[in-house]
């Protein structure tokens, strides 16, 4: 059996879902785990936003991972400087560093870090190279630090990341032995680009796999109701070679903003029907 298809896989859910509802959800840190738990996910990426009164309790939040059989699959990481302003480099790298502390404390678990996004007016060239030299810098301490690191780039309102350009230059900026890749499939899509020769072309670059699905208009649809292969990015993940089996589900469907739990756990039973 070769490597493809001998990798065991896993799904993890991203907390996205609940924090794109603002102040609409009034739940907390241990009701996410709970209905993923119950949603019958394995592992959970959190972000800084969600992780809520565990930020700085990393023990604590492993025993409630614990209790609910989750594993951390990553702590996902933003910034007010959307990872582009030179001047704020130094406490963004401040962050990484308790990032990096936190995810420290759970084995396998990596960093993630936002998609590089525009905050002020400026060249296009001076922004890549500013995201660059936090990407690079944020992934040396993990190296150090023993978490792997990646980035997570967007289709989001004045992301730097957004077409295949866009990931084409990022891409020559960044050290691939120093900070990896999180491919988003719904993002990919919504770029314009081909998500499978994107995802080939930089396949050696993934760590773990965002799965998101939209319709042919870039609209959010629920997995498997919109245009995304899924089989066909699942078999170039399996392949690549830092890849770590984890398949993340991160919704943002109209679906998911009416009842994210439901939601959640209609992606869990479409994710088995693909054979994960």
């Amino acid at each position: 059996m070769d490597q493809e298809t001998s990798r065991p896989l896993a799904a993890g859910c991203q907390t996205f879902t609940w924090e794109m509802l603002g102040p609409a959800w009034t739940g907390g840190t241990d009701d996410l785990l709970k209905v993923i738990a119950e949603a019958g996910y394995a592992g959970i990426e959190i972000t800084d936003t969600m992780i809520g009164p565990y930020a700085d309790r990393p023990a604590a939040f492993g025993l409630a991972l614990r209790a609910h059989g989750l594993s951390l699959v990553a702590f996902a990481c933003g910034s007010a400087s959307g990872f582009t302003e030179e001047a704020a480099l130094a406490e963004d790298l401040a962050m990484v560093d308790r990032a990096l502390a936190f995810a420290g404390t759970f084995p396998g678990a990596h960093l993630s870090l936002g998609s590089a996004t525009v905050m002020s007016a400026g060249p296009r060239p001076d922004k890549f190279a500013a995201a660059a030299r936090f990407y690079n810098a944020a992934g040396e301490r993990g190296r150090r630090a023993g978490v792997p690191a990646a980035f997570h780039p967007s289709s989001h309102h004045d992301t730097l990341l957004f077409d295949r350009g866009d990931y084409d230059r990022i891409m020559a900026l960044t050290d691939p032995e120093l900070i990896g890749w999180v491919p988003d499939t719904g993002h990919i899509i919504r770029g314009g680009q081909d998500l499978l020769d994107t995802m080939e072309t930089y396949r050696a670059r993934i760590r773990y796999l965002h799965l998101k699905d939209v319709d042919a208009a870039g609209r959010w649809r629920m997995l498997g109701a919109g245009i995304c292969d899924v089989d066909g990015v699942i078999a170039i993940a399996r392949a690549a070679p830092h890849f770590n089996g984890w398949l993340v589900l991160e919704e943002e469907s109209d679906e998911a903003a009416q009842d994210p739990a439901l939601a959640v756990r209609q992606n869990r039973a479409a994710l088995r029907r693909f054979g994960s």
